[in-house]
């Protein structure tokens, strides 16, 4: 939902990953009809992406098809014209002339399988070259990012669930100057080193949070342990200090709140003076 959501915000797509979401799970949602075609051709692009071989250009033309289907006249076509990106009236950046397209494109797929560079840098040099010849009508960011996470998926199939677009689009102005600068000067090294960046950032972010989800979950499997010991050590009637005692909590009042208190709501535990909770003799016992 991420990548999506991401990639399509870069091209200016304003609906907002909720409404993504909910577009892509077939709620209605009050937004611009193209935009949302864009997300549920984004959807059918990213969903087949396992299926596509980097290197093939049958499935370059497959893929943007699925991607701008409804949406460009030339959906899974290389253009038939000239193509440019505009800065007002000032053009950044002018596409190959479209004759030449088709042989550029296979070049460079032919490269790409050829070489011998680690995928990482492989894919980023692949996502510049494709913004560089500009290969279609529309849609080239949207294609240059999925054939990027496309290479990086068959080499590694966690690339397929990262959202690496994320990191570009929250840093959209610094990924749209290195691609500029290098299709000015010539020089790719600005551009791949953004992007390797970008996926650095994204797998830190990655870690962290399955760390912290293996930590929770660490935390809750102890807490269900802890739990199950108290209620057996309660078989016969215990008071509160042997309980607490038992469990190796000093503090009285958080072994309430956080432990005896979620016993006695979940029936797990009872009291033996159920009508005097806060008697001096008050024990607690098994339920």
């Amino acid at each position: 939902m991420r990548t999506i959501h991401s990639s399509l915000a870069i091209e200016g797509n304003s609906l907002t990953l909720g409404e993504v979401t909910a577009v892509i799970e077939g709620k209605v949602v009050a937004g611009k009809q193209t935009e949302i075609k864009e997300v549920k051709n984004a959807y059918e692009a990213y969903d087949k992406i396992m299926t596509l071989d980097p290197y093939d250009v049958k499935d370059f033309l497959k893929a943007h098809k699925l991607m701008t289907e409804g949406l460009v006249d030339e959906a899974g076509k290389f253009r038939s014209g000239d193509v440019g990106v505009f800065d007002g009236d000032v053009a950044v950046h002018i596409g190959a002339r479209p004759q030449f397209v088709s042989d550029l494109i296979k070049d460079l797929f032919d490269w790409a399988k050829d070489s011998g560079l680690h995928p990482v840098l492989k894919s980023a040099i692949l996502h510049y070259e494709i913004e560089t010849i500009h290969p279609f009508a529309d849609g080239n960011g949207r294609m240059g990012r999925l054939w990027q996470t496309l290479l990086l998926a068959k080499w590694n199939a966690i690339f397929a669930w990262i959202p690496m677009e994320s990191v570009m689009n929250q840093n959209r102005p610094e990924y749209y100057d290195a691609l500029y600068y290098g299709q000015h000067s010539g020089d790719s090294s600005r551009f791949i080193e953004f992007t390797l960046l970008a996926l650095l950032e994204v797998l830190q972010k990655t870690n962290t949070d399955l760390l912290t989800a293996e930590q929770d979950n660490a935390q809750v499997t102890d807490q269900v342990d802890r739990a199950e010991k108290i209620i057996e050590f309660c078989v016969q009637p215990k008071s509160r200090e042997e309980i607490q005692s038992f469990v190796g909590i000093a503090h009285r009042e958080h072994f309430r709140a956080k432990i005896l208190k979620p016993l006695l709501d979940s029936g797990k535990l009872k009291m033996t003076i159920p009508d005097k909770p806060n008697s001096r003799n008050q024990k607690y016992v098994k339920a």
